[in-house]
């Protein structure tokens, strides 16, 4: 017999993370909206890097974040929009400007399936309040207004003709159509989530109307959930887990409650004992930024490394492209999925379906080590590694290594208390993956 969830704390905090969640290791991530118009932030810093403060707002690197930082009155964005716009162009005017023309929801599909990832997450709904789906509780949405479609409709269909599993992000903390208070502070979030059980009633109503329309495997909340609307929360998420036994949440709803655990970017905490998530986009900004290029994109390299060491402890990545508006995705967003989905063709054994072992990662000369098992298999991958030959002292590991690239070219020497892994030279730089087969710890 299935079991059954009920609105209360207890019952769904034995909820376990579902297996394809804990197997699937990347997912894509996509902020598509009426703010892909402007298209602008400044490239300023990562989330993490300086507090979430007056200074990051009115520098904000998010250009999905733009109609706040136009609210805030001072800063880069607001600069542009004055220069740009004029001071009394309004933030829904871009609305009607989004065509989605060039939109093709299949291209991106196949994109993500070369990429190698087996989830994707849709922003339904993000800080602005426009709704990409058709909702009755408004009519400030994208089969009503701009690209006249059901966005999510058309991805959620063509992401179930795949093996890849579908989830739904929802703002429920903040909507700034129906609350016009301006961003300033994170440790003061409270001070702008309208106060309100109309809108904790809205919030739990477009929230569970995504869900009963679409079916997602995973509803991904942002910021947090409203104070007047814990009770709320309850029902939902029992309601959500009797529906579907393979339903999962992240953790941001205000602690009421969690999923799994997330960071972006640097901000945030991860936990080996408790099942996470990185998500961040391949620039500075998770919406499409005018702004960035080559210049400012995490390398292929890093993106690879950053996968591996994300698995390697417990993770799973969420990495973010940003459309433009006319539903394209631009060359050098594009290129570092393909890298990312070549390397996984052939590495991939060392990633989908492993868990964490025994053994820590380990910062060692001249490279980082990983370890990971997958039923009696063990897989050790190397990270930050140089692209001429070279060597690396395990410690306790006396077993063969074999590496999953037919191309590298690898020799293991046993020593006291470990082994020597000598690699030759290669074409390019990106982690490695060996199988163990031997002794080891």
């Amino acid at each position: 017999m299935k079991k059954k969830y009920f609105a209360e704390w207890d019952s769904l905090n034995a909820r376990p993370i579902p297996q394809w969640y804990e197997d699937c290791k990347l997912g894509i991530f996509i902020h598509w909206g009426p703010y892909s118009v402007p298209a602008y932030a400044n490239p300023s810093f990562q989330l993490g890097e300086i507090p979430t403060e007056y200074g990051w707002y009115t520098n904000n690197p998010y250009a999905e974040w733009y109609a706040n930082s136009v609210r805030v009155g001072e800063g880069p964005t607001y600069e542009h929009h004055i220069k740009t716009y004029g001071k009394d162009f309004p933030y829904d005017k871009f609305v009607d400007m989004w065509k989605a023309e060039n939109w093709d929801p299949h291209r991106w599909v196949r994109l993500f399936q070369q990429a190698g990832a087996k989830y994707v997450v849709l922003v339904t709904k993000h800080h602005d309040g426009f709704c990409l789906f058709p909702s009755r509780y408004t009519d400030f949405s994208s089969d009503r207004r701009g690209p006249m479609r059901d966005i999510t409709g058309e991805l959620c269909r063509a992401v179930a003709k795949t093996d890849m599993r579908m989830g739904l992000y929802y703002s429920g903390y903040l909507n700034w159509h129906v609350y016009d208070e301006p961003v300033f502070s994170k440790e003061h979030i409270a001070s702008y989530c309208p106060p309100t059980g109309e809108y904790a009633d809205l919030v739990f109503n477009q929230s569970k109307e995504l869900l009963d329309t679409y079916h997602p495997s995973l509803f991904w909340n942002d910021v947090g959930w409203p104070a007047a609307g814990e009770e709320h929360l309850k029902h939902l998420l029992a309601h959500y887990y009797n529906a579907d036994p393979d339903a999962v949440v992240n953790d941001r709803f205000s602690g009421f409650y969690h999923g799994y655990l997330t960071k972006e970017y640097r901000s945030g905490e991860s936990s080996r004992a408790e099942k996470w998530e990185m998500c961040r986009g391949l620039g500075l900004s998770f919406g499409y930024n005018q702004m960035e290029n080559e210049s400012n994109a995490i390398s292929k390299r890093d993106l690879i490394d950053l996968l591996v060491a994300t698995v390697a402890n417990n993770g799973n990545l969420l990495i973010n492209v940003g459309p433009k508006a006319d539903g394209t995705i631009p060359d050098w967003q594009e290129d570092r999925l393909l890298a990312l989905g070549q390397w996984l063709e052939i590495n991939g054994e060392a990633i989908y379906g492993t868990h964490i072992c025994g053994r820590e990662s380990t910062q060692a000369v001249p490279c980082d080590i990983h370890f990971v098992e997958k039923g009696k298999n063990r897989y050790i991958l190397l990270t930050k590694v140089p692209q001429d030959g070279f060597s690396v002292f395990i410690p306790r590991f006396d077993a063969q290594l074999t590496p999953l690239d037919p191309r590298v070219k690898a020799s293991c020497k046993p020593e006291a208390d470990g082994c020597v892994l000598t690699v030759e030279g290669r074409e390019d730089p990106y982690a490695l993956a060996f199988r163990a087969s031997g002794r080891h710890e």
